[in-house]
């Protein structure tokens, strides 16, 4: 049985830090952390509208262009553990500085790259913290709340990602089509040094937390529970990406929409987003296991339904927005992977981001070969069924793992 007294004593040396802030103070620690969130998710994703600019920028193709997705997504798996490790003995503020002022350096030196493979290496360089930051933002927002409210406090700052969706994604990428691409990448540098400036503001210093080091941060690899709620991330929501990542053609091949109704259901799996992170939120701080073990279970069915009906346009919408939704699980793995992870929770919350980013290349990677095999753009959502239900196994080994009274 997990020994829950290791699990919040790192939160608990935190919650130090933080006794005396007013509420007020708290929430405006919350809006700095979600404006980075904003500033990641808005460059992340808007690469996606702005390739063929940039394919022509540079003089290669669109599949080509493409590459720099990859390097970004590289960029997370790759950054967010080493990061969260090699930064062990670093306070949490200057930390968040550090990682912020990259991702806004990073984001300058992209608008501005003269060649395709310096653009394409910045996308990998600007991807490394974006893991990081999203775990240290998450571990302090959780320290400074209840323990009944921490969910909800990790969620408000994944809110700045999932409105970024909504929102900072189609505003920057009408501003790159409307002026150049390299003008939206200028804007997320620019949300990315009000960041800096917003934690610098708020944000009280804190002190490192005793007997932290590389060597604790790496012991988190040692715990299966970290591997098996990694796994929950890496596999379980690879469907959401299957079906996402080739959502326009399904809605203009398989459900027969015109091209100017793929932005309202692109804005619909935003809304969804944003709904399913503010309710998931609230149930996770109810039942952590249940929302998790709850989401992949509705997921199974869902994804099933979408393919079944992805020839009809209303139920498409229907299935996209609920397919959106399912980022309700995604606080909440944050913070399991924060609990199961005991004094090396750093490490643990970052690499939550480098499993997302692998279920986003998996589900895309085993969508394609659905599609090339001739299935249709409509079956991407069986692949999310079974990816649903790869990871619900995966939970329920966890879970009866963790229930098991330890010996001795």
């Amino acid at each position: 049985m997990t020994d829950c007294s290791a699990l919040d004593r790192p939160l608990e040396d935190d919650r130090q830090t933080t006794i005396g802030l007013t509420a007020t103070t708290i929430l405006l620690i919350e809006i700095a952390l979600a404006a980075g969130g904003f500033g990641i998710g808005t460059g992340e994703f808007v690469i996606m509208g702005l390739l063929p600019e940039v394919a022509s920028t540079y003089g290669v193709s669109v599949p080509d262009a493409g590459h720099v997705i990859s390097a970004y997504a590289l960029g997370v798996v790759i950054g967010a553990p080493i990061i969260a490790a090699l930064a062990a003995k670093l306070p949490r503020r200057t930390l968040l500085l550090a990682l912020m002022g990259v991702f806004a350096a990073g984001n300058l030196a992209s608008a501005l790259a003269t060649d395709f493979w310096s653009f394409t290496l910045l996308r990998f360089i600007t991807g490394l913290p974006h893991g990081a930051y999203f775990g240290v933002a998450a571990l302090v927002a959780a320290s400074m709340a209840e323990p009944h409210r921490r969910v909800r406090a990790v969620g408000r700052v994944m809110l700045g990602l999932t409105i970024a969706t909504l929102v900072g994604t189609p505003i920057a990428t009408f501003l790159g089509q409307l002026m150049n691409w390299r003008a939206a990448f200028l804007l997320v540098a620019g949300i990315g040094a009000l960041t800096v400036a917003l934690i610098a503001l708020y944000l009280p210093k804190d002190k490192v937390a005793e007997g932290a080091s590389i060597r604790r941060e790496l012991s988190a690899f040692g715990r299966l529970q970290v591997w098996l709620s990694f796994g929950v991330a890496a596999v379980g929501f690879g469907g959401m990406f299957a079906i996402f990542s080739y959502i326009a053609k399904t809605v203009t091949d398989t459900a027969g929409m015109p091209v100017s109704m793929v932005a309202v259901v692109l804005a619909l799996f935003g809304i969804g987003m944003n709904v399913g992170n503010i309710v998931g939120s609230r149930m996770a701080d109810y039942s952590l296991n249940g929302t998790i073990g709850g989401m992949l279970a509705f997921n199974i069915i869902l994804m099933s339904i979408f393919s079944l009906t992805a020839h009809n346009p209303v139920m498409l919408c229907v299935c996209v927005f609920l397919t959106g939704c399912g980022f309700a699980a995604c606080p909440a793995v944050q913070t399991r992977l924060m609990d199961v992870a005991a004094d090396a929770q750093t490490l643990a919350a970052a690499t939550n981001h480098s499993a997302f980013n692998i279920a986003n290349a998996l589900g895309a990677w085993l969508g394609g070969i659905v599609i090339a095999a001739g299935y249709g753009y409509g079956a991407t959502g069986y692949v999310g069924s079974v990816l649903s239900a790869l990871g619900l196994v995966i939970f329920l080994i966890s879970v009866a793992l963790d229930r098991k009274p330890s010996r001795g």
